[in-house]
């Protein structure tokens, strides 16, 4: 987009996003500053290279249309616009070539080592998982009217993997500052860039969350544990990428558990107790996002800068639904 305003990641404009597929409020349930108005509201189209709007909500939501908002007042109009799957189609999409240039970075690197060190499975699992629970806490706490894309709460997931095998195995590492400095420096990075037009570092603090919860699941213990336990071997995913052999619980159910202690078993209670958490949370946010529709009044300081401008100037960080309603 280069018009009516130009998108500093280098991508398309923030309504061609939304039409795409993108985290988009208005698409996904009723919002009290849309269908709550009395005036009718025109919205800009896909292809816009103005500020003129001439389409209908439904237009630019796309993929079938939405139900239409009656401008009457009634913020409880049903049934309620219900395009759920904008939690799950972000994780495939960017705000332009910065955005995925970055991502990809992180893919190529702390990325590739992770999947092979864990496997693809597991790897899939948590990617999937801390891209679906960023974009749900993102969708409750970021602006209502600031779309979203991009894999970097997947990727956050992946960070929040490559961190705890860091504390992990932090004595047994050549150079765990070093390793540390490295992490926090993408964060960091990372962090910068989700206030920039179409990111949204809610999403980071999500996929992050969850991908420490998932992280206590799916690695193996700490080296400290792992020693306190009997074990010889020290155990680093990252560096050795292969885990030492262990009993298989799908090939030996008995033997798996047989000899335990309870150390082991505490840490087994640790890791349902994470998997119990992140999985209460993803509820409670879903319950709010749908019914309650709570925030907070501190969340803006973490979202898009730009957005915080006056209203005219609030196109270079997908506007806010106080912009929006200029088009009425």
């Amino acid at each position: 987009m280069i018009k009516p305003a130009f998108n500093p990641m280098i991508g398309p404009s923030t309504w061609v996003l939304v039409n795409m597929g993108a985290r988009y409020v208005p698409c996904m349930h009723n919002v009290e500053a849309i269908q709550g108005s009395t005036i009718q509201i025109s919205w800009p189209c896909p292809n816009t290279t103005t500020t003129d709007g001439v389409c209908s909500l439904s237009e630019l939501c796309g993929f079938g249309g939405i139900p239409e908002p009656k401008y009457n007042g009634d913020v409880d109009q049903k049934p309620e616009p219900n395009q759920w799957f904008r939690f799950i189609t972000p994780i495939f999409m960017h705000a332009g070539l910065i955005h995925i240039g970055f991502n990809l970075l992180l893919q190529l690197t702390i990325g590739k080592e992770m999947e092979r060190a864990i496997g693809s499975i597991r790897f899939f699992l948590v990617y999937i998982s801390a891209g679906i629970f960023g974009n749900v806490m993102g969708a409750n706490y970021a602006g209502e009217g600031l779309p979203s894309t991009g894999a970097s709460g997947a990727l956050f997931g992946i960070i929040a993997l490559v961190l705890l095998d860091l504390l992990y195995s932090w004595q047994e590492r050549r150079s765990p500052v070093k390793d540390l400095l490295f992490i926090m420096l993408d964060i960091v990075i990372a962090f910068v860039l989700g206030l920039l037009p179409g990111l949204d570092n809610f999403a980071h603090i999500g996929g992050f969350i969850m991908g420490l919860a998932l992280g206590i699941c799916v690695l193996h213990s700490p080296n400290a544990l792992r020693k306190r336990l009997g074990h010889v071997s020290s155990y680093s995913a990252v560096q050795q990428g292969v885990a030492p052999p262990q009993s298989s619980f799908l090939k030996n159910p008995t033997s798996f558990f047989k000899g335990r202690k309870p150390l082991w078993w505490a840490w087994w209670i640790i890791r349902a107790g994470a998997l119990l958490a992140v999985l209460i949370g993803f509820i409670l946010l879903l319950q709010n996002f749908y019914v309650q529709h709570n925030t907070c009044s501190w969340c803006k300081y973490l979202s898009c800068v730009v957005s915080r401008r006056k209203p005219q100037h609030s196109l270079d960080c997908t506007r806010s639904l106080t912009t929006i309603l200029a088009y009425q």
